[in-house]
């Protein structure tokens, strides 16, 4: 089995409970969204920091089990941009994927933190921006099983999304509970999985913390 937490940190409001999701969930790798890179420990716990974007004012980040992985290769991507990105510059890059070794079961995956364009976008840029993201992902490794979690900023129509992801060869995975409840009225799935060569057994919502987002916690196999 492989845990992976996705979290968005609400503008680094929450980067001081990431230590106690790693060490409580005995995570594997942990995807951060909304982060300060600048601030980030090399260390989460038994998590070793693979990579994190630079020039990102909301910045992404992945950790990994350096016991059990070993990272071979990482990349952030830019992807294509809203009305928002252009006028605020909040994230030049969306996407941070790692092709890691898993030295158990002695096969390579590849996992994403992935950030969407605002609600103030159109559901059509973020299905373009999800199949933009899944595409970057194949080349760091064409064929091998693929992980994507993180802020898809997709609360309404997921029918239409899912429908879109089997056309692409991706599954799409909910929680079982709402993970932004910011706003009494306007609650939503905004956290969730796309996966590719992998079997998700169960994707859970963690208790709210500092943001308005809740952790995601993903445990996957390998099919």
């Amino acid at each position: 089995m492989i845990r992976v937490i996705s979290y968005n940190l609400r503008e680094n409001h929450a980067v001081g409970e990431i230590v106690d999701l790693a060490t409580k969930n005995t995570l594997d790798v942990l995807c951060l969204q909304e982060c300060d890179t600048a601030e980030l420990p090399a260390e989460v716990g038994d998590l070793s920091l693979a990579d994190s974007t630079k020039r990102n004012r909301l910045g992404l980040a992945l950790y990994y089990r350096k016991s059990r992985f070993a990272a071979v290769k990482t990349g952030t991507f830019a992807l294509k941009k809203s009305l928002h990105d252009r006028i605020l510059s909040p994230a030049h890059e969306r996407l941070l994927g790692t092709r890691l070794t898993d030295v158990e079961a002695g096969r390579d995956l590849v996992v994403a933190s992935f950030h969407a364009a605002p609600l103030t976008a159109l559901n059509s840029l973020r299905r373009n921006q999800i199949k933009a993201a899944h595409a970057e992902l194949r080349g760091l490794g064409e064929g091998l099983p693929a992980l994507m979690v993180g802020d898809y900023n997709y609360p309404l129509f997921k029918e239409n999304l899912n429908e879109h992801m089997q056309a692409s060869g991706y599954d799409l995975t909910l929680s079982e509970t709402h993970t932004y409840t910011r706003y009494k009225f306007f609650k939503g799935h905004f956290d969730f999985a796309t996966s590719m060569g992998l079997r998700i057994e169960r994707v859970e919502t963690l208790p709210r913390g500092e943001s308005d987002h809740m952790p995601i916690l993903v445990t996957a196999d390998y099919v």
